[in-house]
Order: structure tokens, then C-alpha cells, then sequence
């Protein structure tokens, strides 16, 4: 089979298609043909060598894919040879013809929904489920602002939170990142481009403030969220390229949290829940991820450089076939 290997760290060059032999699902595991697979800023971090946590060299990256079920291990019993599922991690990588999970990291995938959208779940879609409900406690009714709305996570928090009875607004930075944002349910989206666009997001808050702010570029944004929030509000923060100066004082009179995450640190059971609650919200069509661009595997290079370009809507996929 064809897969992207890297045998060293470095730039995006360093992803080389070559053909490796087939895979042999163990106990408990399955085999995937993919079909596509999603393409994820850590995964350049991981290729670039700069992530907390480097894989042995060599390695196929990703962990989100979306295919057909092609031969089943020992012991498993939740899919059966045929099935449309996507993954959401695995013991090979995803950047690859074929693909080796455990069964519990696998859930079916709806008929409603493209390999492309399947592939775009497991990251975008569970840190945003992750961010607002198990980080951020979110309730129905409450105001809730993603801070970079077009986004693959942003867009997924935006059709989360509509789904689940919250009020949701976003920023963006382009006319079709906004329009995007609305589609997906929120109830204004402001453009983060525009001076002064922060006076028009006081005036959403009021002097209640806004509940909830799930965050994408924390460097630049902190401060200000913390102005926008209201009494036991909550800031989760999904993404930061930097350091940032804050007011403390910001969240002591509002008794406001600041809380961070990272998907990696959700719970086996916490895992299940989020994908049990994708697939229903697929399958209602509730949720439809939004896909940016698609590349073939062969051009998973410059897949890399698209995923950390500013302005991209959705999320990037490449494809095996």
C-alpha cells in the first residue's frame, strides 16, 4: 500500500509517499481501507520535531481518517468487514492507504456523510464537543462567543452549541469565513479585521457579559475575552501561538475561570460520550463538517503548508484514492 513516511524531522518536505507492505489487524484491532484522512495543525508541530511528545522515526502521521472496514482482528465485535466508520486515532497512521485502530478508537460512519466529513471529526469535532461541554460545562440558553469561528474547530464549536440550545456568535476574518460561521448556526459573527470591532462585541455582552468564550488564538485574544465576560464566566482556551500579558484582576471580579485543554487528556469514557453524541448529531445532520480543501496523498506536503495558512474555511483533507 501507499503511505507517507518520515524518516526525519524538518519541513513539509519531509513527508515522502511510499509504497509499504499491507497491514494485519492484531487482536481487538481493526483494518480500514481510508478513504481520506484529516490533516491537523499538531501533526506539522509532530513532523517538525517541536511537539512535547516525538514518535519514533520512522512514522506515518495523522490519526483522523474515515474508510471502509477491510478485515477485523481477533475479539472484535462492534464492526464487521464493509462498515463506513471513521477514526479517531490508531496504531499506524493515517496518512495512508490503510489504517490499523483498536475497535474503541473507531465509531460508524453515517451514509449521510462523505468520507471527507468523516475524516474531518476526530480532532475539530471532539475538542470542540470537549471545549464547551466537558471544559466549558456550557448550558442551554448561555451566550457563547468562538473567538475564530471558520475554522474546522470553530465551526464544529458553532454547530455544537446550536444543536445543543446555546446561544452561539463567532469571529472571523473573511467574507467567507463569516458566511461560513453564520451557516453554521451562529446568531451574528463579527469581523475580527475591522478596528473597533471589540466595541461591537461589548455591546453584545452588556452588562450581563457573555457565559462562555472558546478561544483559538489565545496570544493575541486573552485579554479582551476577559473584558466580554460576565459573572462565572468561562474563556477555554483551544489554541495559542505565544505568550500573552493579562489583567488578573479581570477574572477576580467576575469570579471568571480561564481553563486550557488538550484532547488527549479526555478519558476513555469521556471519548466514547463525545463520539457516541457526533455520530447521533451526523446521522440527525445536525452536523456537517465544512471541508477546506482536498489533497491526494501524494501532496500531503503541501497539505501542511495549507493547514497553518490564516483565512482557510473548514478543514483540510487529503485523500488515498
Amino acid at each position: 500500500m501507499k503511505a507517507i513516511v518520515v524518516r526525519a524531522f524538518g519541513d513539509p518536505s519531509v513527508l515522502r509517499l511510499e509504497e509499504i507492505p499491507d497491514l494485519v489487524p492484531g487482536p481487538g484491532q481493526v483494518l480500514v481501507r481510508v478513504h481520506a484522512a484529516g490533516v491537523n495543525p499538531v501533526e506539522t508541530y509532530v513532523r517538525a520535531g517541536t511537539y512535547a511528545r516525538k514518535p519514533a522515526l520512522p512514522f506515518t502521521p495523522g490519526g483522523d481518517a474515515a474508510g471502509v472496514v477491510q478485515a477485523l482482528g481477533p475479539g472484535v465485535s462492534r464492526f464487521k468487514v464493509g462498515d463506513r466508520v471513521y477514526a479517531f486515532g490508531g496504531h499506524s497512521g493515517a496518512y495512508a492507504q490503510q489504517l490499523v485502530a483498536a475497535e474503541s478508537q473507531l465509531a460508524h460512519l453515517p451514509q449521510r456523510a462523505s468520507f471527507a466529513q468523516g475524516a474531518a471529526l476526530g480532532v475539530p469535532y471532539a475538542t470542540a464537543h470537549y471545549a464547551l461541554f466537558a471544559r466549558g460545562r456550557a448550558l442551554p440558553g448561555e451566550r457563547v462567543l468562538v473567538h475564530g469561528a471558520s475554522g474546522a474547530v470553530g465551526l464544529a464549536a458553532l454547530q455544537l452549541a446550536k444543536s445543543a440550545g446555546l446561544r452561539p456568535f463567532g469571529t472571523a476574518g473573511s467574507e467567507a469565513g463569516m458566511a461560513a460561521a453564520l451557516e453554521a448556526g451562529a446568531e451574528k459573527v463579527f469581523d475580527h479585521r475591522r478596528a473597533g470591532y471589540g466595541d461591537e462585541i461589548n455591546a453584545l455582552a452588556g452588562a450581563e457579559g457573555l457565559n462562555l468564550i472558546v478561544e483559538m488564538l489565545a496570544n493575541v485574544n486573552l485579554d479582551k475575552d476577559l473584558q466580554w465576560l460576565g459573572t462565572k464566566g468561562r474563556v477555554i482556551v483551544v489554541g495559542s501561538r505565544g505568550r500573552v500579558d493579562i489583567d488578573p484582576r479581570g477574572t477576580m471580579v467576575k469570579d471568571a475561570d480561564i481553563r486550557g485543554l488538550v484532547l488527549g487528556n479526555a478519558s476513555p469514557a469521556e471519548l466514547g460520550a463525545i463520539h457516541q453524541d457526533l455520530g447521533d448529531g451526523l446521522a440527525r445532520g445536525v452536523l456537517r463538517p465544512v471541508i477546506a480543501q482536498e489533497f491526494p496523498l501524494e501532496e500531503a506536503s503541501a497539505a501542511h503548508v495549507a493547514v497553518m495558512l490564516n483565512g482557510k474555511v473548514g478543514k483540510i483533507v487529503l485523500t488515498t484514492d
